[in-house]
Order: structure tokens, then sequence, then C-alpha cells
């Protein structure tokens, strides 16, 4: 049987409708699937939705909409969306480049996991990820599905910045960050491709829900492929999943 879900308040202005308390697709897929719901036919003074990997924020205006009466909709449009389909999503092949030179923290983790660096890259490629939520920086995906043999934890103290397009682990999750900046997590690759790119008419690549893999490059095909990238063009493949 569906757990129903938790209506909680944040602030007079936004309420959270929690469908449970750890990551996991089948959550995220009623995360989503509210989302989509209420985004067809949003109610008068819905104002925003913030989708995380186990919630649904939603920012109202409260001289246009009470608390019951979004209460009453939201629970509505949450127990329709749990009986339709997964809404459609991408699958992406996202390129990453593991060398040294661009895999900073890699042989730290590997050593910390007792495994080969090269281990550490088949593993963390050749895993099927799931795009949770957008959060903390613009375009910053966080990335469930790291198998669990790469669950290394977090810095206890931040590293030096990371670049742009850091790929990372830390604390279970994968994610995939947009700018530089210091980290608990652990850079062991990194991406050309652009997540966030504001000129675009889709300033963010990815959506929650969507599917990626990661496809491993060299140095040289990461640099063209940058290159590339600066352009505007999108260097991932993307496909309907």
């Amino acid at each position: 049987m569906t757990e129903a879900p938790r209506f909680l308040d944040a602030g007079e202005a936004a309420l959270v409708v929690e469908f449970g308390e750890i990551v996991d697709p089948a959550i995220s897929d009623r995360v989503l699937a509210l989302d989509a719901a209420l985004s067809a036919d949003p109610p008068d003074g819905l104002l925003e939705l913030v989708p995380t990997y186990r919630s649904l924020m939603i920012h109202y205006d409260p001289l246009v909409i009470d608390r019951e009466a979004l209460v009453a909709r939201a629970g509505e449009a949450a127990a329709r969306a749990s009986d339709g389909a997964r809404p459609s999503v991408r699958a992406w092949l996202m390129p990453c480049c593991y060398d040294a030179e661009l895999a900073e923290d890699l042989g730290e983790v590997a050593e910390a996991l007792g495994l080969p660096a090269e281990e550490v890259v088949t593993r963390h490629a050749g895993a099927d990820y799931r795009v949770a939520m957008y959060g903390f920086a613009p375009g910053f995906a966080y990335l469930g599905g790291l198998p669990e043999t790469l669950a290394v934890p977090r810095r206890r103290t931040p590293r030096p910045p990371h670049p742009t397009g850091a790929v990372m682990v830390g604390g279970g999750l994968a994610a995939i960050a947009t700018f530089p900046m210091p980290t608990g997590w652990h850079v062991v690759g990194r991406t050309p491709e652009r997540l966030y790119a504001p000129e675009r008419a889709e300033a963010f690549l990815l959506a929650p829900g969507d599917a990626l893999r990661f496809e491993p490059v060299d140095v040289a095909t990461f640099r063209a492929l940058e290159r590339r990238a600066a352009t505007g063009e999108i260097v991932a493949q993307a496909a309907s999943a």
C-alpha cells in the first residue's frame, strides 16, 4: 500500500508535500508526478514548485488560496498522479574525463575504498544514475544511483574550489557541479558539458527524473568537446527513456 503524503508548512507561504524519508526512485516518481500534475493544472495562487529527492515544495500566495484549500488540491492531485504513468524523461550519455589531470581526488577515493583507480572509474562509469534534483547552486545536479561500493563519506573539511563541470561523489550520492567553489565532495572526473547556460532557451540541461550514464573520454577528446560546448553546442547525447 502506498504511504499517504505528509503536508508540512514551510513558513506562511509554502507547503511541503513529503512522500518519504530516503532517496528512492519510487518516491521520486511520486514527487515528479505531483509536480507535473500541478504544473498542468495549477490552482490560483500557486507561485512556484520545487521538487526534491522526497518532497515537493509548493510556494503559494496565501491571500489567493488558503492552506486548507491547497492541501485538498495537492492531495487530490497526488492521488490521481499516483495512478498514472511515470512522466516521460530523457536518457543522457554524459562525456566524462577520468584522467588524473581532471580528476583531482580519484586517487584519494581509490585509496579510501581499497580499489585501483581504474576499478573506481569502471564502477562509476558503469552505473545508471537518476537526476534526483537541482540544488545548492544553479544547475548543480544531485544524482542517485551511485554504487554502494563507491559510497565514500564527504570530507570533514572542504577542499579547495573544484572546476566547472566537476563530477563528484560523497555521502552515497554523485553530483555534477556548475560553478567553481570549495566542496566537501570528492572530484573523480570532469564533464565538458554545460548543465547550466542562462543564455540558452532552456537554461538547465537536465530535468529531475532524467536517466544518466557517464561515457569515459580521454583528455584530448575532453578538450575538443569543451571547445564545442563553449560555443553553445550540447555535447551530451539524449534520447527518450
